[in-house]
C-alpha cells in the first residue's frame, strides 16, 4: 500500500491506496487543476461549492469516456464477428 502527502486546493492530505506513490499524486494534481480551474471562473466561491463543481466537471469526463468506450468496444465487436463470418 502506498501512501503520498499531496495538496488540493491549498489543503495537505496524505492519501493512501493500492496504487503507486506517483498515481496518487497524479490524481491528487489532477484533482487540483480541476479545483483551480472552477475557482478561477468566478470571483468568489466558497471550497464546498467549488469542489462540488470540480466533481461535476470530472463525473462529467468520466461519463463521455465510458460512453465513448462502449461505443468502441461495439465497434470492435462488430468488427471481429464481421471478420469470423468472413473467415468461415
Amino acid at each position: 500500500m502506498a501512501s503520498a502527502d499531496v495538496l488540493i486546493g491549498g489543503q495537505r492530505y496524505t492519501v493512501k491506496g493500492e496504487e503507486s506513490e506517483q498515481y496518487i499524486r497524479e490524481l491528487a494534481g489532477y484533482i487540483d487543476k480541476k479545483l483551480s480551474d472552477v475557482a478561477d471562473s468566478a470571483l468568489v466561491m466558497n471550497p464546498l461549492k467549488a469542489s462540488i463543481l470540480a466533481s461535476l466537471s470530472i463525473a462529467d469526463e468520466l461519463f463521455k469516456l465510458r460512453k465513448e468506450y462502449e461505443s468502441l468496444a461495439t465497434k470492435i465487436e462488430s468488427g471481429t464477428s464481421d471478420l469470423e463470418s468472413i473467415l468461415e
